[in-house]
């Protein structure tokens, strides 16, 4: 069975979710002429995490699909656009193309069953979130948090927590939320104790 083909925004450190929002300033010429393909077509980007570095960094091989949800076209050729998520996806393999942008064969991921934090583990997040916000000098909305689902929870700490890549990508793969959340928790606690944000990390 063929695979679906996509064109892809490798981004370390941005994570994309089914049904989360994710705000991107486009400017690179590359990553242009992405979005004025994506708005031409289907308008759908694969948001995916490089694995290593360079110009054409190997890829971790599962990443999210978004679509153009909004976008402003700048007067110098740059966007600033919010992608909405669709399905992750996993890699098959990449493509040989002559566009700028990378494009892959991919396979979407079906979506785990629908389920909820139990509320040991919803509290422990909000406590454990709390500290770690403090830690860090954030200013944070927390009435507005306790207001948020179980998902929208979890997925949104997950994709702006200041963790490294290779721990935002063990946070994407996590088998629904419930173990999403059960991860986060380990993470923020091991930034309480070791402290700096360059400490935190699974590798």
């Amino acid at each position: 069975m063929t695979g679906v083909r996509l064109s892809i925004f490798p981004l370390a450190g941005a994570l994309l979710f089914p049904e989360m929002h994710l705000p991107l300033h486009i400017f690179e010429p590359r990553y242009r002429a992405l979005v004025s393909d994506a708005m031409a077509r289907d308008r759908r980007i694969g948001m995916i995490q490089p694995s290593g570095e360079g110009e054409t960094p190997d890829l971790y091989a599962v990443g999210c699909v978004g679509k153009i949800a909004e976008v402003e076209a700048l007067d110098d050729g740059r966007y600033n656009l919010v992608l909405e998520g669709l399905s992750l996806f996993r890699v098959r393999r990449e493509l040989t193309v002559s566009t700028v942008f990378r494009q892959v064969e991919a396979d979407l991921i079906a979506p785990p069953e629908p389920d909820d934090l139990s509320i040991g583990r919803r509290a422990s997040l909000e406590v454990e979130s709390k500290r770690y916000a403090e830690a860090a000098g954030y200013q944070v909305d927390w009435d507005a948090v306790a207001r948020l689902d179980d998902a929208s929870l979890v997925n949104g700490i997950a994709q702006i927590a200041p963790f490294d890549v290779a721990a935002k990508q063990a946070l994407l793969e996590a088998e629904g939320i419930e173990q999403r959340a059960e991860l986060i928790i380990q993470l923020m606690q091991f930034f309480g104790r070791y402290g700096g944000e360059d400490r935190v990390t699974l590798q």
